[in-house]
């Protein structure tokens, strides 16, 4: 089967050694950004929060995240073009919705006179949350999503991506406390260019499961 879409998928490796020498360029970066911030969410919450990390005091900061089990992925942090940590909200409320119902009504999705109607659709995420006043399983969620669209742009772009759990959270929101504002970071993701002389897996063929095997028409 050929498209586009297929194309762009086949081509796509998580990146095993990143070139230090390339970087992306900024228009393109603004894309991926962009991308992200397109991404759907329940609701259309959009509880999400993105650090793009790129200077070296940056990078030395996100490194020590990755010590210990997780040392194995310390050498994106200084290689890749950019990393992304991204971010949820866990606590997320009606005034973080808030945020979004004047959004919508800048942008002309909701009319000023139904922004009281607007909220009706919050019921959804406080049924999501627990007696501690937490919603991180749902938001989480919705970060997950994005994740989704902006490696799907990478790839579009023929830009190498490797998202990462392998991280200390509490590390990462000890170093970028101030700058996360009480969101947590779940997943970070390393941007750039594969060092093809290094990266055993980029000429690796791609290997999934048949399409019968984890479809089922009803």
């Amino acid at each position: 089967m050929k498209h586009s879409i297929l194309e762009d998928l086949n081509w796509r490796t998580t990146v095993k050694h990143f070139d230090p020498s390339r970087r992306i360029q900024s228009s393109e970066l603004a894309v991926l950004l962009e991308a992200f911030r397109l991404s759907p969410s329940s609701i259309n919450s959009q509880p999400w929060r993105i650090l793009v990390v790129q200077s070296d005091e940056a990078r030395a900061r996100l490194a020590k995240s990755m010590t210990g089990d997780y040392e194995y992925n310390q050498k994106h942090a200084y290689d890749a073009s950019q990393i992304l940590i991204l971010a949820q909200n866990p606590n997320y409320q009606r005034e973080d919705y808030a945020d979004v119902v004047e959004a919508q009504i800048m942008d002309g999705r909701t009319d000023p006179s139904d922004r009281d109607k607007a909220f009706e659709v919050f019921g959804y995420a406080e049924n999501k949350t627990d007696a501690n006043g937490s919603n991180e399983a749902w938001t989480r969620a919705q970060l997950y999503l994005a994740l989704g669209s902006l490696m799907h742009a990478c790839a579009r772009l023929r830009i190498g991506s490797t998202p990462m759990e392998g991280i200390h959270e509490d590390v990462i929101h000890s170093e970028f406390s101030e700058e996360l504002g009480g969101y947590h970071c779940n997943v970070v993701i390393a941007l750039g260019y594969s060092d093809t002389d290094e990266d055993y897996n980029c000429e690796k063929p791609k290997s999934r499961l048949p399409l019968e095997r984890i479809c089922v028409t009803l």
